[in-house]
């Protein structure tokens, strides 16, 4: 018999949610345009099992994969389980059989080797096909029309690392996707592999490079001359997994690096160059592009570590008000003898984080950028539960060109996921369309869609779509034409 943790990770808003379903023409209030014609995929942790060890973080949830069919001015629902590995061992068992998040040493010996991603951190589109995302892990490739699962793919075995990115970028010059893995020699190893894959979605280019540390390697970015990796020490060791300690752990007494890797088909580990910064966090990328020799990263950056979960190494307690995150350039010059940085600027006086851009300008110099923003200016009631420990209540947008943000705020006992840019056409000007979200309402433990005019989010939505289901917090999604999934009339 099932039961779940009475603890922050499995009641309120996260209790776990176990639904598949498919439900037709969802209630609107306003007008979805009736040009949008495609799908928004997003995915969410939802453990298919109560925890093998009594309790667990909410990102060891198994990936439950959500797509809104947009079409003529209406919206339909599926949501179906990735059945990776791990799902299908756990369905057939009736129980959970791996551990720990990422710690191998807790799993049911049956399961010993296999591997153990949870395809639950990002839904993304390349080539037609859908592959559901976890970074500990291969991707996991399923299908955009129906959310059947297809299986890991190793791409024709032409992938000799053992784990795949969930966040890999589109080249939008060549529609190659860009991506990386790290780990990429098992658990907690310093290796690297940097990706390069065809439109058709044939692996092109392996490269084997080694990180300065371990560390959670969440992100990256990429302009047309060169990928950027910045390391940052939220660290891990088989010695914290052989104590039972959480994976990660955040080490303040080391350094920073931001890692050049050129995006040459010769390139080898000896062409990368590393620039060096003081201790800081710092996770997801906006954008990046360059200037003459001159490289512009952007980064949602925090003094201290954001994830209390992954403590202090040092058994330093969470420092809440040094974890507020602001969107911050890091300048590096390929034509410097030095491996410092150049400069380090903030952009905006919102703290921020999941960043998003229309993807359209990915490495390019770019103008807009739409971020979730915690405004504590805001009356926050956390009525029912957190979504997931951090009230993001806003959505907001910088104009890089003019300096100028605008906010929008869900209001006191809501708060919001990651957005992401819809294009009006594939032609139409950068920041031309809609931005799409969920929104969670926490007290009454259920979901919206909002959409919005992309570049005047403070009038608010234009269409709240209602979800008739709770979904879990999610972590990321993106945007797909309906022609390019199969899905065209």
């Amino acid at each position: 018999m099932a039961h779940f943790p009475e603890t922050p990770s499995f009641t309120g808003f996260n209790t776990p949610s176990r639904i598949e379903a498919d439900i037709a023409d969802l209630d609107v209030k306003g007008a979805i345009p009736p040009e949008l014609d495609g799908a928004f995929f997003r995915v969410q942790p939802d453990p298919q099992f109560p925890p093998r060890l009594g309790d667990d973080i909410a990102f060891n949830g198994d990936g439950m994969i959500t797509m809104f069919r947009f079409e003529g001015g209406r919206c339909h629902f599926k949501q179906r389980w990735a059945q990776t590995d791990k799902f299908k061992l756990e369905h057939a068992a009736g129980k959970a059989l791996f551990g720990a998040y990422r710690n191998p040493l807790t799993d049911d010996p049956a399961v010993a080797g296999k591997i153990r991603g949870t395809a639950n951190t990002n839904a993304f589109v390349h080539g037609g096909k859908l592959y559901a995302l976890k970074e500990d892990s291969p991707a996991l490739v399923m299908d955009p029309a129906t959310l059947e699962t297809d299986g890991y793919t190793f791409f024709d075995g032409k992938m000799t690392g053992q784990t795949f990115t969930a966040h890999p970028k589109i080249d939008p010059d060549t529609g190659d996707m860009i991506a990386f893995g790290y780990a990429a020699k098992g658990v907690c190893t310093k290796d690297m592999t940097y990706y390069v894959v065809s439109p058709e979605g044939a692996l092109k280019q392996e490269l084997w490079f080694e990180l300065p540390y371990y560390c959670m390697m969440h992100d990256f970015a990429i302009t047309p001359d060169y990928a950027l990796f910045h390391v940052v020490p939220s660290i891990g060791s088989l010695e914290r997994l052989e104590k039972g300690l959480p994976h990660f752990g955040f080490d303040t007494t080391l350094p920073v690096y931001l890692g050049v890797v050129p995006r040459r088909a010769d390139a080898t580990a000896k062409d990368i160059r590393w620039f060096k910064r003081d201790n800081c966090f710092a996770s997801h990328v906006m954008n990046a592009f360059q200037e003459g020799t001159k490289i512009h990263f952007d980064t949602p950056e925090a003094k201290n570590n954001m994830f209390p979960f992954f403590p202090d190494v040092h058994g330093a307690p969470f420092n809440g008000p040094e974890s507020a995150s602001f969107l911050t350039r890091w300048t590096v010059d390929m034509a410097s003898n030095s491996d410092a940085f150049e400069s380090v600027t903030r952009l905006t006086g919102m703290i921020g984080e999941f960043p998003r851009i229309d993807d359209r300008m990915t490495g390019k110099p770019y103008r807009y950028g739409w971020m979730l923003v915690m405004d504590m200016a805001q009356p926050i009631e956390i009525k029912g539960g957190s979504a997931a420990g951090l009230i993001m209540n806003t959505l907001g947008l910088v104009d890089h060109q003019t300096g100028q943000e605008q906010k929008w705020w869900c209001g006191p006992v809501s708060s919001l996921q990651e957005p992401c840019f819809i294009p009006r056409s594939k032609d139409a000007p950068e920041g031309d369309g809609w931005i799409v979200m969920v929104c969670n309402r926490l007290e009454e433990h259920r979901s919206d869609l909002l959409l919005f005019d992309a570049l005047d989010v403070a009038k608010g939505p234009i269409a709240t779509v209602h979800i008739p289901i709770r979904l879990r917090f999610g972590l990321h999604g993106n945007w797909a034409e309906a022609a390019d999934i199969g899905l065209a009339a």
